[in-house]
């Protein structure tokens, strides 16, 4: 018995958990009632709520009037749910079954899965409102005729082809949506329709219209653009109501002359069809729009005068890497950057010819200005001169990684104007931000801003992706109009849940008020509504264990202002006053000390899980690749890597801030192997970016002999900037992981032994001679001959296809193949250094190079070589000073420096 009873007892733990997760449920789902509206198309498994309502059926269910689904559901379940929507809410008159609520990695929107309504829906007697827009429906539904009482359907976005002379006998009608669907007919029925006022069949694929169109009496706006339209019937002209006639973009070659008699038309649009012949009174009337048409004489081309400048057309240029300038004119110019930035300056954006610089900078933390919720989506572009206005604003495209669509995230171009950051009217799609001027822009992901301009005499914001979430401002809040920003965050239970230990722990979202200017304090008090944590609601909540949280912007503690604050509590929010801006969050939780679980909880929402990887390059282990992957990148990149490269397994997950920086310190005897500007005595230097690559590779070296034994060493990396020395404490704090510690993941490396004559710099091979020389010139720089044996130590069996691209000849490939046939590192010195003596003082030869290389798919190379070059003119700029050269006027870039810049990079 004993032992039965120990049995039970987790089992009815078990059924008290699941009632516990029911009830919590039920109150979730009773919370979305509000008023006699049920939206559901913003939650995931609306369809699932709605059916455990219609099990429950809560009073409040009845009185619903207005219902949103999301068309992204399963069909079958999307089927099953709107089956019940007859019996449980039958006094329905808005039905809204919408896809277009997801989006690719493009941001174009995605068609709902609905392709058919079940028939009980004929059942709703009061349903005057239906959206199945940006779904899949090849036919309309049999139920749709019988809805007598229906007065707007709406049908854009989906795969019609055909529209059934049943939708004839809707008597109620008055507005008809159906664009961009693939319409080639209209039913007779459609003129039946005496009490529509709006037609909207844009975007389809029509070429005549039916005569009986003329029957619909009561029609004041007609929209027909987008369609194959050759002709119009003249029952056109029978529509005394029409006020508003769109036929822009069809093949039209002539229009019924009456149309310009309709007594309320004030717009007709005829742009952009091929009318020749228009009437005089159509030329006349000022409601009638004609461009883009072939009109010959009957509209008078305006006569230029004698030598009338000719326009010439926007010039289109296309930049290589090795170029980092270009001209503008006051004609204007579109210019795509080898970076793929693309900028266009409209004619007249400049009064003279102006020498635009850019510049694409690696993101680093001084840089790049982020809020605590923000990501980083691309580099930092530099265009130059600064702060020069433009007569006319500059269109610019940004490239950046595209994120993962969420409801509550946008993109922005962000842009330094003067001292502050600030944010542009940004579009992913087509349609570029106009910058007035020049300086440092980058893009970036952060949380939807709402804001609006609070006049004296108040106004409303309100959160469009919790359109609970409200400020009020009363009137003689402020004096002065201020713009104040609304930015709200959301926390998943399960992670509080997991922080605190405790199972029915909840917060509501958090919420960030910002203003830019005036005073920080506002005149009255602003009162502010947050929707209370989910599963809690305002009749069943304990007081005692509602807390409301609040973070200055300047400190990094939160404060429990519960007590100093009156909280007014409704069945589904709370709301309460303030008097100035800052970060509130309201928690449910029997803690009575939350303030620093606050803090923790606030770092979690900004942590990224990542990963640590060290790859070695297969045929050339003294290549190493570093990367930091989030967490679930880690397989796709694994998978893609292990063809060219191997190594350990991937680090234990450890967490990091967007924009922290850490370092990767080689050791046990290996150590990397040239310098490099982000490299501080080995150790190399990253910052974390969630949505880039964060990758670099690196060539080591060891002092041991690697002719006797295979050298085991390792890399290890650390949190924080690069030390001149890694503290002894952070290395004997391995066993341990944290935010609190500097040490994350320690990954082997291995340098196997070397056999016969293997090596850099080893085996010359007979006929080369490695005479002094410097290859390059004083404006892309200088590599000397140690520079030079570095790159031929790097390419491998890649060879050949850099001397094809550097242009040798494949005879001479053929003659140094067979002349150094069982020496492969003669092969490519003896081919390098050949090159570089006959390219040896002639301009460009270290950009053909680069070129070369990038050709060749060796970007690895060509991105050490750029970083040699940089330090190397680093360094020589600094030995100028030292030697107090700079005074004298001396030049870094001066043709006579080649020897110091050698002495610097050798």
């Amino acid at each position: 018995m004993a032992a039965e009873a120990e049995g039970l007892e987790p089992q009815a733990a078990a059924t008290e958990d699941a009632a516990g997760d029911a009830t919590e449920a039920a109150d979730a789902e009773l919370r979305l009632l509000v008023g006699n509206r049920l939206s559901l198309d913003l939650y995931p498994g609306g369809c699932h709520r709605l059916l455990h309502l219609c099990a429950q059926r809560p009073p409040q269910l009845g009185e619903v009037e207005f219902l949103q689904l999301s068309g992204h559901e399963d069909p079958q379940l999307l089927e099953a749910t709107l089956t019940q929507v007859p019996r449980n809410l039958q006094r329905l008159r808005s039905l809204v079954l919408r896809g277009g609520q997801h989006w690719d990695v493009l941001g174009a929107c995605l068609r709902g899965s609905l392709t058919t309504l079940p028939a009980g829906l004929s059942g709703l007697a009061r349903l005057a409102h239906l959206d199945l827009s940006f779904n899949s429906l090849e036919t309309l539904p049999a139920c749709i005729p019988q809805m007598r009482g229906l007065s707007t359907l709406l049908l854009s976005y989906n795969h019609l082809s055909e529209l059934p002379e049943a939708l004839g006998a809707l008597p109620s009608l008055t507005f008809l949506s159906v664009t961009h669907n693939r319409l080639q007919t209209l039913p007779i029925a459609l003129g039946a329709l005496s009490t529509l006022q709006r037609l909207d069949l844009s975007g389809n694929l029509l070429d005549t219209l039916p005569p009986e169109i003329g029957g619909l009496s009561s029609l004041t706006e007609l929209n027909l653009a987008s369609n194959r339209l050759q002709g119009l019937p003249t029952s056109l002209v029978g529509l005394r109501s029409l006020r508003l006639l769109v036929l822009h973009s069809n093949l039209l070659t002539s229009v019924p002359t009456g149309l310009v008699h309709l007594p309320l038309l004030t717009r007709l649009d005829l742009r952009d069809n091929q009318l020749r012949d228009v009437p005089p009174e159509l030329l006349d009337a000022p409601f009638v729009r004609l461009q883009g048409n072939p009109l010959g004489e009957a509209l008078p081309a305006p006569q230029s005068p004698p030598e009338a400048p000719v326009i010439l057309e926007m010039p289109r240029l296309f930049l290589n890497s090795d170029v980092d300038s270009f001209p503008v004119t006051p004609q204007g110019c579109s210019v795509t950057l080898a970076c793929g930035v693309r900028l266009q300056f409209p004619a007249g954006a400049t009064a003279s010819p102006v020498n635009i610089q850019y510049r694409l900078w690696l993101p680093e933390p001084r840089l790049v200005p982020l809020g605590p919720h923000d990501s980083l989506l691309s580099g930092v572009l530099e265009l130059q001169p600064h702060g020069v206005a433009f007569r006319q604003k500059v269109s610019l495209w940004l490239l950046f990684v595209p994120p993962r669509i969420r409801r509550c995230r946008e993109v922005v171009v962000r842009t330094l104007s003067g001292d502050s950051w600030g944010d542009l009217d940004t579009h992913v799609e087509e349609e570029a931000p106009k910058v007035p001027h020049f300086s440092w822009f980058l893009v970036v992901s952060r949380p939807v801003s709402n804001t609006c301009l609070v006049p004296p005499e108040g106004t409303l914001l309100c959160c469009s992706g919790y359109p609970g979430v409200k400020v009020t401002f009363p009137p003689g809040a402020t004096e002065e109009p201020r713009s104040v920003c609304m930015q709200v965050v959301r926390m998943a239970s399960r992670e509080l849940r997991a922080l605190l230990g405790e199972p029915e722990a909840a917060a509501s979202p958090l919420l960030c008020l910002s203003q830019s200017g005036g005073p920080p304090s506002f005149l009255q008090p602003v009162t502010v509504q947050l929707p209370l944590p989910p599963g809690v609601t305002g009749l069943s909540l304990d007081r005692s264990c509602l807390h409301l949280l609040y973070r200055t912007p300047l400190e990094a503690a939160w404060d429990d202002i519960t007590a100093q604050v009156a909280l007014e509590l409704t069945h589904l929010y709370a709301r309460f006053q303030v008097t100035h801006f800052s970060w509130y969050w309201l928690w449910y939780t029997t803690k009575t000390c939350v303030q620093d679980l606050a803090r923790k909880a606030w770092e979690r929402l900004r942590l990224h899980r990542v990963n640590l990887i060290a790859l070695q390059r297969r045929r050339d282990p003294e290549q190493v690749l570093l990367q930091c992957l989030p967490r679930d990148k880690v397989d796709a990149t694994l998978r893609r890597l292990l063809d060219r490269y191997r190594g350990p397994e991937p680090s234990d997950t450890v967490e990091m801030f967007e924009g922290e920086k850490f370092f990767a310190a080689f050791e046990k005897g290996i150590d990397v192997d040239a310098e490099r500007p982000d490299c501080v005595e080995g150790r190399v230097c990253f910052v974390f970016y969630s949505h880039l690559k964060n990758v670099k590779e690196v060539y080591v070296t060891t002092t041991l002999d690697r002719q006797v034994q295979a050298v085991r060493g390792q890399v290890s990396f650390y949190r924080g900037a690069v030390p001149e020395e890694v503290p002894e404490e952070a290395k004997a704090a391995r066993q341990k992981k944290g935010m609190d510690t500097v040490w994350m993941a320690t990954l082997p490396i291995k340098l196997p032994r070397l056999r016969g004559s293997e090596g850099l710099g080893q085996g010359r091979g007979p006929g080369l001679s490695l005479a002094p020389l410097n290859l390059g010139d004083a404006e892309t720089g200088f590599l000397t001959q140690s520079n030079l044996l570095t790159v031929a130590g790097r390419l491998g069996p890649d060879w050949p296809a850099v001397a094809l691209h550097l242009g040798l000849p494949y005879r001479e490939l053929q003659r140094i193949r067979h002349e150094f046939r069982d020496d492969l590192d003669g092969q490519i010195r003896h081919m390098l250094f050949s090159w570089a003596e006959r390219q040896a003082g002639q301009p460009g030869a270290v950009g053909l190079l680069l070129r070369a290389l990038e050709q060749s798919d060796r970007l690895d190379v060509a991105e050490e070589v750029r970083a040699i070059l940089e330090l190397g003119r680093q360094k020589y700029k600094d030995s100028i000073q030292r030697t107090s050269l700079a005074p004298r006027g001396l030049d870094p870039a001066d043709p006579a420096a080649p020897q110091s810049v050698e002495s610097a990079q050798a």
